[in-house]
Parts: structure tokens; sequence; C-alpha cells
């Protein structure tokens, strides 16, 4: 299988913020802000404390709503909502993109630690919502977030992809190192963030690029 053409690659799963969109939309940024005022309004702290445990959360946990979860017992329904209920404005329409998915004639899926209706409506907003077959959310991982292995096996069981058939898609790259370890493809979307970088990583992703809309371009033909 590592003799095809990434073009013919048969599966291709997606991550979402910061992958499908440039990172300088800031629009995680924004999601950032409100994950820092609602840690701090729930367990009654100042801001500078719950950025602190925000971050100290997402190294630990994988995601800062799985430190909450985990260390206070937080249902997840309330920070989900508030923390996505953000202005998309920031997103701008991909012509380009839509145009080279289309030319991939693969299957195409989206693996996000995000909520179901966050990912859809920013997938409306950059236009190329047609494209993805099904989008497997936090929610469908039972709130455990990348880069956790089992979940990636329940991603794979959803979607029924052949890893070995499948090209993965996403900027944090510590995230792709299970997807490597079950013979996936990986591309590590660069955006310069500290937490993003491969030296965090345990697998040296296979491709590299600071521009997925041309990246995409450029393997699709066009």
């Amino acid at each position: 299988m590592t003799a095809l053409p990434l073009k013919d690659y048969p599966y291709w799963v997606f991550d979402l913020d910061n992958t499908l969109y440039p990172v300088g939309a800031n629009l995680f940024e924004a999601i950032d802000k409100r994950m820092c005022g609602f840690i701090a309004d729930y367990l009654d702290i100042g801001h500078a404390e719950a950025y602190r445990l925000q971050k100290q959360y997402f190294r630990e946990h994988g995601t800062t709503l799985r430190g909450l979860m985990d260390c206070h017992g937080m249902e997840p329904g309330p920070y989900l909502e508030y923390v996505h209920s953000v202005d998309l404005a920031p997103v701008k329409r991909d012509s380009r993109m839509d145009r080279a998915l289309d030319q991939l004639p693969g299957r195409k899926f989206v693996f996000t630690n995000a909520t179901l209706d966050y990912a859809r409506r920013v997938l409306d907003k950059i236009g190329i919502a047609r494209h993805f077959d099904d989008i497997f959310d936090i929610e469908a991982a039972d709130f455990i977030p990348k880069p956790e292995p089992r979940v990636y096996e329940r991603m794979q069981s959803r979607f029924g992809i052949d890893p070995v058939a499948t090209v993965m898609v996403e900027d944090v790259a510590r995230n792709l190192g299970p997807a490597a370890a079950m013979g996936m493809t990986t591309v590590w979307v660069m955006t310069g963030r500290p937490w993003a970088h491969a030296e965090a990583a345990d697998h040296d992703p296979h491709h590299r690029t600071d521009n997925l809309t041309e990246w995409l371009a450029g393997v699709a033909g066009i």
C-alpha cells in the first residue's frame, strides 16, 4: 500500500481545527479564551490559575475537558456547548481546497476532539462539508481524546477503514503517533504552535506541510 500514489489512497481522515482551516484564523484562540473563562467560573479561581490548569490538563489528559472530568467530576455538556459557541467569521470559504478534495477519489472523514455540531458548522463555513462521509467527534469517543490509542480503534471501526490504506492529516504531531502505529500514512500540518510540535511526538510524520490547501492541490494535481 505504501507504493500507492497519495492521490489513490481510498481513505482520508482529517483533523478539524487548525488543519482544515489555516491557523491564522485564530479560531482556536477564541475557544481557548472561553475554556479559561469557563474553568475560572466553574472552579471559582482567578484567570491566571485557570489558564495554568487548562494547559496542564491539556498536556496530561489530552484535552482540557478530559482533565476537568477526571480531576473534578465535571459533566461535559455545558462546557462543550460554551467553549464551542464562537463566531466563525474568521473562517473563510476555501474554494481551492474544495476543488482539491473533489479530485481525491477516496472516502473522507473528520476525526476531531470537538463536537459534532461545531464540526459541521466549520465544514459548512469552509464550503467543504459535501466531501465528508462521517464525523467522529468527542462524544462518539466517549469524551476520551486523541491521542488515546483506543479512540483510534473505535474511529477505525466506525468509519470501516483499513489503516494501511488510510492517510491521516493532523496539526498536533503527537496525535499522529497512534495512527502511524496502526499503519496509516501521516501528514503533519505545521502551525508553529508550541503544543503541536513534532518534538513532543514519538513518531516522525511521513509528510509535512505548512499549507494544507496547496499540499492537497499538489496531491490532486490541480
